[in-house]
């Protein structure tokens, strides 16, 4: 009994090894080349070696299927990453969200939505962009800012009226970039599409006093003034009005 138990645990242990043996020699031959792919395509599709004229008709005519097929996958995953560059959006993921939007944009290269995601999620991005190594050195967080930069006027240059990436390009040259002149043209533009943007109107304001125009920037918070109904806002144009009145009156 001993003896045929050695037996048998031997046998499971050798039919073990062989079917390892086979499973390896199969997942090897699978990677072999594209020849077994191709063929097992013609057999899927019926298609060998068309040579008549009504077998070629035939051959196209199921290979433009699978092209279409092709087309509507690459066209589904596209879409798959922009969801999920938004649902890193939800959570404040930034880095993740631009990776996904990076790779949206590899099937959308003529989204503008796709190019004004990719300046949000860069400038959050240069924020986190910290010295971790103690080298004295920005470049990494210069380097995130110039991607927005560029993301927002490639957005722009698909669609000029996009009023988001104009209003987003604007901040960045204000607040981040400290080049208040290139944000003017801009946001001008956005005033004569969104006509109310407070927000927008708050932006090019302080563009116009930190290039030194005093005199726009005192009418600009005069039209905040005007068109806001918030009193909180109301309340910041006027103290940002008298700020710009006592530099223009000190020079």
């Amino acid at each position: 009994m001993l003896i045929d138990g050695i037996i048998g645990e031997n046998m499971k242990k050798a039919n073990f090894i062989v079917c390892v043996l086979l499973l390896s020699s199969f997942f090897v031959s699978c990677g072999v080349s594209n020849k077994s792919i191709l063929r097992q395509q013609k057999l899927e599709e019926g298609v060998e070696n068309p040579t008549t004229v009504e077998e070629l008709k035939d051959a196209i005519a199921k290979y433009e299927k699978r092209a279409a097929d092709l087309q509507l996958t690459n066209q589904q995953v596209g879409i798959w990453y922009k969801i999920l560059g938004n649902r890193y959006l939800d959570n404040k993921m930034y880095g993740e969200a631009l990776k996904a939007f990076q790779k949206a944009l590899e099937y959308y290269p003529n989204n503008q939505n796709l190019y004004y995601w990719v300046g949000v999620c860069a400038g959050y991005m240069s924020h986190a962009a910290m010295d971790f190594g103690g080298t004295g050195s920005s470049e990494m967080k210069y380097n995130y800012l110039k991607l927005a930069e560029e993301a927002y006027l490639r957005a722009i240059e698909i669609e000029d009226r996009y009023v988001r990436a104009l209003y987003g390009l604007g901040v960045l040259y204000v607040f981040e970039l400290d080049e208040s002149e290139k944000a003017i043209p801009y946001l001008e533009k956005l005033l004569t599409i969104d006509t109310k943007n407070i927000d927008a109107m708050f932006v090019l304001a302080r563009a116009y006093y930190s290039s030194y125009e005093f005199d726009k920037a005192v009418a600009m918070y005069d039209k905040i003034i005007a068109t806001t109904k918030s009193a909180e806002k109301k309340a910041s144009a006027e103290e940002n009005k008298k700020i710009v009145l006592d530099a223009a009156y000190s020079n």
